[in-house]
């Protein structure tokens, strides 16, 4: 299976944190292509440093859920605390979100395919384009239509 993952980090060494979550994933999956990083504001949430994003691109063996708890295990190792007590969409070390599982459409309880806000997010789209120009979001069409719509967040 082909995944798309997004990486966020606006906590320590960003730049540092996304490559070590990209050799982590790559410990686990065959990486196939990684975005450059971009800088970009928070969105939501309170005052906090600018973000560093990229996007993933992974051949893997796991199954979607399999995927979700290994990033979940490679956000932890770099310090992301899930818990009650966390400020949604607060500032945080790492945050990996699974953006596409091939053509897969999941909408269970612990996992959206693709991604429920991916079309929105220009901190998504705009890494996952320049490594892969003729990519495609399920339900949502060509990433370069989605860029060109005006109808981003950030």
């Amino acid at each position: 299976m082909r995944a798309v993952l997004s990486l966020g980090s606006n906590l320590g060494n960003s730049a540092e944190i996304l490559s070590s979550a990209s050799e982590a994933l790559n410990e686990v999956s065959e990486v196939i292509a990684l975005s450059s990083f971009y800088q970009t504001r928070p969105i939501g949430g309170p005052p906090q440093p600018d973000f560093l994003n990229a996007v993933v691109i992974i051949e893997t063996n796991l199954e979607p859920e399999e995927l979700l708890l290994v990033a979940q295990a490679i956000e932890s190792a770099h310090g992301r605390e899930r818990n009650d007590s966390t400020v949604k969409w607060g500032p945080r070390f790492l945050d990996i979100d699974l953006i596409k599982c091939d053509e897969m459409l999941i909408n269970s309880p612990d996992l959206t395919i693709p991604h429920p806000r991916a079309h929105e997010r220009g901190f998504v789209l705009q890494p996952w384009i320049e490594i892969d120009p003729t990519a495609t979001l399920p339900g949502f069409g060509p990433i370069s239509h989605l860029l060109e719509s005006g109808l981003l967040t950030e």
